[in-house]
């Protein structure tokens, strides 16, 4: 029997159980393969057992085994139903095993047929091919005898035959083959052009070709049967997690802070009505419905949680070592403070500076002869970088104030004493110029009483130490003393832990790029750190020392600059490492966007009433814009702070912008609308925007001092004033009669008692001293002629201008108005 015998379609109507599957593959090829399925046994039962069954059923009606609160009536209607059902269920068996005896039937009666249906067809092939065979048979005969017929007459006739014979024997053999082979495809033999394709057989069987288990899968059916084998299924205990929620969270990092597939955390969004993609954000609400659902934990936590990475962290006395000292140099303007430094380090760092002055912070290491290495710090001394100043005491250890012994105790040095009072740090008194013959350092230490710094001469504790710049004396002195002082504080740091530094000064470098000058106060700042300083971060690109070389790290006290930053920073900010380039990213976006909300909400702050306010008082103020560009960020602060200080009531300057960097063609289109000079301190334009400039009529001022810069904003703010009216009174005249002049009106007769009586000078009339008139003279006549001034003592007829009100004893004021150019101060 063939094994394809019984094939029929699979589907669902009718009873029929089995069938075949036509498979469908490339190429237009086809193979019917044969469904097996399996009925449910179904157990008829037997007729002894039913009578059985009713026995006992009977007998469940004796009165002694009835259920209590029974009647009989309702025993008999229990029994029946009984019997009823038990019939239904011997009479829905015989239909089952009658309707399965018939498709049965039907099976066999279709097997038959198709075997009856292929044994005609392969008898019919049989005979089309025993005909054929005959055919060619005949053929090749006749052939054979044609040649025979031609060939010549001497050619031997023997081997003939034989070769003719052999020819027509190997022809239908071959074809014999060929007809088995083809019989063999078409009838379900092996075919050999389909041996790779799978078989729903051979899918179900997992027989050759078919899909291969993989190794997990494998590993997961062996853990299946031991925990069945154990004793059945045994579910994975689940792993309830802390989730940290923020405010807003992008659904794929909801997943997978809770360990959960991304697809499963889609599909619980979409059940809760949300459609979303793992891609997408999703409030803080909806985050935590979410992670309830799934059986975790939620902790809430802020935006301004980011920064918990870098928080301080206490160090162990035992991780800490000795550090250099960090001095800060303070003191008055032009009081030798970079020249004192320029003595220490034996270097002209006073020659780099723009007319001797320091301009920024400048941070170098010095080695002393005993071999202790010293940080200082230069801050500017000028009235402008109080702010500098203030960053530099801040992060310093010691504090040298200079004072010049020839000038004493001035502003600034009473600011930086301030600036070492604030910071809580420890004080030692340069008396600067000591070579001058004007010094006077006697006349220091008693005016630095007034400001509670009492020196050691003066029975204090603070160091004072008298040195020159020039001569070097003192300076060994001045050494020690530092040394003595950074000993008594005992300054140690641990540098096996992730630096944290100051900004002491920040710059935009053509070159370079922003370049940060960073004192590093705990740990070590290696290249390669990954780092955050206010609202910027970035990767250590490199790391150069204070004499221009290239370093791989920096310890604690260490000042140098840091290349890598993605933006320039503010000076004072405070670098820390990072672990990851992503947390110190979230932290410089938090700490943008709430310097973003910060202004915003300043400026939203004010009511409608204020605005009113503000823009009527607006009104009568003359504005100066200017814009800005310095070369590096701490003068740009400096120079913002000056300019808010210049102007009063009238006129004041106006920052429209300030930045770092050269001064570009983007700053000229704003200077050109806005109608504003451009202020370049220390930076120059590119050629576009010089070229843009010119053609546009944009002022592009340049300065390298910023004592010229602020003068020249100054003068030009003082152009916005208005002129001052002067009055000079310039003499007084005495009415003595009224006269009555046809066609001029009243003319008073005068006696000019002090002073000059001008004909182009104002007058008033005061009357008991009261002004009742002001105007200017029509007439000034002495005797008939007109005159332009009458002397004091001298007598004069005068005719006012439109008023004609004038009496005998009134006295005449008489002034003359200038105006007077107003500057700021």
């Amino acid at each position: 029997m063939s094994d394809t015998d019984g094939k029929k379609t699979l589907g669902l109507r009718g009873n029929a159980r089995p069938g075949n599957v036509k498979q469908s593959f490339s190429h237009g090829r086809t193979k019917n393969v044969v469904v097996e399925t399996k009925r449910k046994r179904v157990v008829v039962p037997k007729a002894g057992a039913t009578k059985s069954a009713g026995t006992s059923g009977a007998a469940g009606g004796d009165p002694s085994r009835r259920p209590a609160g029974i009647t009989d009536a309702e025993m008999e209607r229990r029994l029946k139903a009984v019997q009823a059902a038990k019939a239904r269920e011997s009479e829905e068996a015989a239909e089952r095993e009658a309707e399965e005896k018939a498709r049965a039937e039907d099976r066999e009666r279709r097997r038959a047929e198709q075997e009856e249906k292929e044994r005609e067809e392969r008898e019919r092939e049989e005979s089309l091919k025993a005909k054929a065979q005959e055919d060619q048979r005949r053929k090749d005969e006749a052939e054979a005898a044609a040649k025979a017929a031609a060939a010549p007459a001497e050619e031997p006739v023997v081997q003939r035959p034989a070769r003719e014979k052999a020819a027509p024997e190997a022809a239908p053999r071959k074809q014999q083959d060929r007809d088995r082979d083809t019989n063999k495809r078409g009838k379900g033999g092996d075919d050999n052009r389909r041996s790779g394709k799978l078989t729903l057989n051979q899918a179900l069987s997992g027989g050759e070709g078919g899909r291969q288990r993989s190794m997990a899968a494998m590993k997961r059916k062996q853990e299946r049967a031991r925990q069945k084998a154990m004793g059945g299924q045994v579910e994975r205990e689940k792993v309830v997690r802390d989730v940290q929620v923020p405010e807003a969270i992008v659904v794929s990092e909801l997943a997978n802070r809770m360990t959960e597939k991304v697809g499963e955390v889609v599909k619980a969004l979409m059940n809760n009505g949300m459609m979303v993609t793992q891609n997408q954000t999703i409030d803080a609400d909806t985050a935590e419905l979410i992670v309830e659902e799934f059986g975790h934990k939620v902790v809430r936590v802020s935006d301004a949680d980011v920064e918990d990475v870098i928080k301080e962290v206490e160090d162990d006395d035992k991780d800490l070592s000795p550090r250099p000292p960090v001095i800060t140099i303070m003191g008055h303007v032009d009081h030798g403070k970079t020249s004192l430094l320029d003595a220490i380090r034996n270097a002209k760092v006073v020659a780099g500076e723009a007319g001797g002055i320091t301009q920024h912070i400048g941070a170098y290491q010095v080695k002393t002869e005993g071999g202790q290495l010293l940080s200082f710090l230069d801050t500017p001394g000028h009235a402008a970088f109080t702010s500098m100043r203030s960053r530099g005491a801040q992060v310093t250890d010691i504090v040298v104030l200079v004072v010049a012994a020839d000038d004493a105790v001035m502003p600034q040095t009473i600011e930086a004493i301030n600036h070492a009072k604030a910071a809580k740090v420890p004080m030692i008194v340069a008396i600067n110029k000591i070579d001058r013959p004007a010094a006077d350092p006697n006349k220091v230490r008693t005016d630095l009483l007034q400001h509670e710094v009492i020196v050691e001469q003066m029975s204090g504790d603070v160091q004072d130490v008298e040195v020159s710049a020039i001569t070097g004396q003192g300076l060994d002195e001045l050494l020690e003393a530092i040394a003595l002082q950074a000993e008594i504080l005992e300054l140690k740091a641990n540098p096996n832990r992730a630096a944290v530094g100051a900004v002491i000064e920040a710059q935009l470098d053509v070159g370079r790029g922003p370049v940060a000058t960073v004192l590093v106060q705990n740990g070590t700042l290696r290249q390669g750190d990954i780092f955050v300083v206010g609202e910027q971060y970035g990767k250590v690109r490199a790391l150069i020392n204070d004499k221009g070389e290239r370093v791989k790290e920096a310890g604690p006290s260490v000042p140098v600059e840091v290349l890598g930053l993605n933006g320039t920073p503010e000076a004072g900010d405070v670098l820390n490492v990072t672990g990851t380039e992503a947390q110190a990213r979230e932290i410089a976006e938090y700490r943008a966007n709430a310097a973003k909300d910060k202004r915003a909400a300043a400026g939203a702050a004010t009511t409608l009433e204020q605005l009113m306010a503000n823009a009527k008082a607006d009104e009568n103020v003359s504005e100066l814009p200017i814009l800005v560009k310095a070369d590096v960020q701490g003068s740009a602060e400096a120079i913002n702070q000056a300019m808010e200080k210049i102007g009063n009531d009238e006129v004041r300057v106006r920052v429209l912008h300030s930045g770092v960097g050269a001064i570009t063609e983007t700053d000229v289109g704003l200077a050109e609308a806005s109608g504003a000079p451009i202020m370049g301190f220390n930076v120059r334009a590119n050629a576009s925007a010089r070229n843009t400039a010119n053609q546009k009529g944009v002022e592009i001022r340049y300065y390298s001092v910023i004592y010229d810069l602020v003068d020249d904003v100054k003068a030009a703010a003082s152009g916005l004033l208005s002129a001052e009216i002067r009055e000079n009174f310039i003499g007084y005249a005495t009415i003595k009669e009224v006269f009555k002049v046809t066609g001029v009106g009243k003319v008073a007769g005068c006696l000019v008692t002090e002073g000059v009586a001008r004909r182009s000078a104002g007058v008033r009339l005061l009357r008991d001293n009261v002004v009742i008139h002001e105007g200017t003279l029509k007439t000034l006549k002495r005797f008939k002629d007109e005159v332009a001034e009458v002397q004091s003592g001298q007598e004069c007829g005068m005719a006012f201008e439109n008023y004609d009100d004038i009496r005998p004893d009134d006295v005449i004021e008489i002034f003359e108005r200038e105006e007077v150019t107003r500057t700021l101060t």
